[in-house]
């Protein structure tokens, strides 16, 4: 059995994430398994959100973070790796220049992506998960601190579109009501309000909110009503019983009140009565589509 080391970095409004991933080949298959998982809650959107730019605080802070993970990649033997940056560094004014900065001080190559290059890395080949019983039509939303990305995918066609909605610009009180109605907009165009489709759910969040609120350690969903209990229980706590009473970092008691409130608005709108988590993001499909490439090249 043949294993192979990739990396990825996934540079986020709340936090940035490395994965090493352990991609084993098989005759089944490729089968991936994740190594390492680091999070640094730097909150880069607080910046980017509120001043328009990365502030110098920030920009070292990131520096120093791209070295530990350079540092951690030379002891690995890692074939390839790729770094994306997402909303908080293409909103910031100075995002192009800090990347520029990155790469000559440490070596690590970052490409700022758009928001529907972060969909398409997302939901990957939205293919439906295999623990899904259907195979009918899939709503991918991703929840982040800058953005809330978006991907329809039926049968015949696949459609990806991106939304400033996200945590952090909540928190900042950033999110033009505007951008809702595009979202709306965007459902009824393609025939998804009040229609119950099936949604696959991402970030950090509502995989916290999924491992506490799951019924069974074999369930691969999150029943809406739970979703909502789960909110109405916390949503009137301060932040430090967040803390001491529900376990959550402090990085995610503040955010995990607005992505409730995100994914609760965008079921008001679909009827969707589960969410299904498959407990992957941006820093898996990095990894995949790394994979594809590596396979395509040899």
């Amino acid at each position: 059995m043949k294993q192979l080391n990739f990396a990825s970095i996934d540079i986020g409004s709340n936090a940035i994430r490395f994965l090493l991933c352990y991609v084993f080949e098989t005759p089944q298959g490729p089968f991936f398994r994740k190594g390492i998982l680091l999070r640094v809650p730097l909150r880069l959107g607080d910046d980017a959100f509120k001043l328009g730019r990365i502030s110098k605080e920030k920009e070292k802070k990131m520096i120093e973070t791209m070295l530990c993970f350079k540092h951690l990649m030379a002891t690995q033997e890692i074939i390839d790796y790729k770094a994306l940056a997402t909303s908080a560094m293409r909103d910031a004014s100075n995002g192009k220049k800090i990347v520029a900065h990155i790469a000559e001080e440490v070596g690590i190559d970052i490409q700022i992506v758009s928001g529907e290059e972060e969909a398409n890395v997302i939901s990957g080949d939205s293919k439906p998960p295999e623990f899904l019983h259907t195979r009918g039509n899939l709503l991918y939303v991703d929840v982040g601190g800058g953005s809330t990305e978006m991907t329809f995918h039926t049968k015949k066609k696949t459609i990806r579109e991106s939304f400033n909605i996200g945590t952090i610009r909540y928190l900042t009180n950033q999110v033009d009501e505007a951008e809702w109605l595009r979202l709306k907009e965007w459902l009824k165009e393609h025939n998804l309000y009040d229609s119950g489709v099936n949604i696959l759910g991402s970030g950090g969040n509502i995989n916290k909110i999924y491992k506490i609120k799951r019924r069974r350690s074999a369930d691969f969903h999150l029943n809406v009503s739970a979703l909502e209990e789960y909110y109405n229980l916390i949503k009137d706590l301060s932040y430090e019983e967040r803390i001491i009473q529900h376990n959550l970092n402090p990085d995610r008691a503040d955010v995990i009140i607005p992505a409730s409130q995100i994914f609760l608005r965008i079921i008001e709108k679909t009827k969707s009565k589960r969410i299904y988590v498959p407990k992957t993001g941006l820093s898996d499909g990095i990894v995949r589509s790394l994979y594809a490439n590596y396979k395509s090249l040899k």
